[in-house]
C-alpha cells in the first residue's frame, strides 16, 4: 500500500525472519562470530540466548544460507514445543533420516552410523535447535546422550541451542551444563544500543529499495526509546508509522507520526504499550539524550 509512495520495492519492516534484512549491530556481530567460531573450530556446544524479537532466528537463517554444504551437514529443529517427548525423533527428521517404526535402540544406532558416515566423508555435522526454551525437561535431558556421542578422539557432532533467557535456567536446573563440560560458548544477544536504532531503520529501508532517509532523527530516537532496542518492536512501530504516513501523504515520518501511532496503540491496541518502567528502561532513556537532536 505505502511501497510505491515511499519508493520501496518491498515492505521493509516485516516481523518474519529474513536474512536479507539482517543488520549487524555490535551484539549481533559478536553472536555471529561466535557461531562461526564453533563451526570452524569444531567446538562441542554453544548456547545463544536473547529476548523475544532480538533477531536470534534471523541470525540462524543467515548462518544456514552461508554454510559450505560440501564441508558441513546441518540439521535444524525449529518447531519446538513442550509436548515433544522424544527429541531424537526430531533430530532424525532434521537430518532427513528415517525413524518411524524403529525402536529407540535402532534410532540411536542409525544416528551414530550417520555421524560416522559423515565423518568418513570429511564433513562435520551441526545440530541447531531453535526456540530451545520450549523443550520440556525430558527432551532437554536427552541432550546428555547426544553430547556423549562424541569421543575424545573424534568430534562427530556439534550442537547449537538457540532460545530465550529461560533456556539457560532450564539447562542449569537439569545440570546439563555441568555434565557437558566441553561447552565453549555461551552468549546473550542484547537489544540494539541507542545509536544502532537509526542505522537499523535506514538499513532495512535501503534493502527495500530506498536510499534517502525516511524517518527523521527525532522519530528514530522516539522509536528507540519505546522499543528499548528490540528489533521486532522497532519493526512493528515502523511498519505502522509508514501506513499512517502514507494515509496522511507525509513525505517523511516525523516524531508526531510516531506519537500518534503510540497514542492509538495505547488506547485501541490489542497489546499494551511496550514501554516498561524499570531501571533498565530509565537508563535506556537517559542514554538517548545525545540522540535526540
Amino acid at each position: 500500500m505505502y511501497k510505491s509512495f515511499y519508493g520501496l520495492k518491498e515492505a521493509p519492516f516485516s516481523i518474519q525472519p529474513d536474512p536479507d534484512f539482517l543488520y549487524f549491530g555490535r551484539r549481533h556481530t559478536y553472536a555471529y562470530a561466535m557461531m562461526k567460531h564453533v563451526i570452524t573450530e569444531k567446538s562441542n556446544f554453544i548456547v545463544i540466548s536473547g529476548e523475544i524479537g532480538c533477531g536470534k532466528t534471523t541470525l540462524v537463517r543467515h548462518l544456514l544460507n552461508n554454510w559450505d554444504a560440501t564441508q558441513m551437514t546441518v540439521g535444524l529443529v525449529y518447531n519446538t514445543h513442550r509436548e515433544i517427548e522424544d527429541l531424537f525423533e526430531w533430530v532424525m527428521l532434521a537430518f532427513g533420516l528415517p525413524y518411524e517404526g524403529r525402536s529407540r535402540d535402532e534410532i540411536d544406532a542409525a544416528f551414530q552410523y550417520f555421524l560416522i558416515e559423515q565423518h568418513c566423508m570429511g564433513k562435520s555435522v551441526l545440530l541447531i535447535i531453535d526456540e530451545a526454551q520450549n523443550l520440556n525437561p525430558a527432551s532437554l535431558e536427552s541432550l546428555r546422550k547426544l553430547l556423549n556421542i562424541n569421543s575424545d578422539q573424534y568430534q562427530l557432532l556439534q550442537i547449537m541451542l538457540v532460545g530465550q533467557p529461560e533456556l539457560k535456567k532450564k539447562l542449569a536446573e537439569l545440570e546439563i551444563l555441568q555434565s557437558a563440560k566441553r561447552i565453549e560458548v555461551d552468549f546473550h544477544i542484547k537489544p540494539f544500543e541507542t545509536y544502532d536504532v537509526q542505522s537499523y531503520i535506514q538499513h532495512r529501508l535501503q534493502v527495500a529499495g530506498r536510499k534517502s532517509p525516511l524517518f527523521t532523527r527525532a522519530a528514530c530516537a522516539r522509536i528507540a526509546m519505546v522499543s528499548m532496542g528490540i528489533p521486532r518492536r522497532i519493526n512493528v512501530l515502523c511498519n505502522t508509522a509508514l501506513m499512517y504516513g502514507y494515509s496522511a501523504e507525509s513525505p517523511r515520518i516525523d516524531v508526531d507520526t510516531i506519537e500518534e501511532v503510540l497514542r492509538d496503540k495505547a488506547e485501541f491496541g490489542v497489546i499494551a504499550n511496550p514501554v516498561v518502567v524499570d531501571t533498565s528502561a530509565i537508563e535506556y532513556r537517559q542514554n538517548l539524550s545525545h540522540f535526540m537532536v
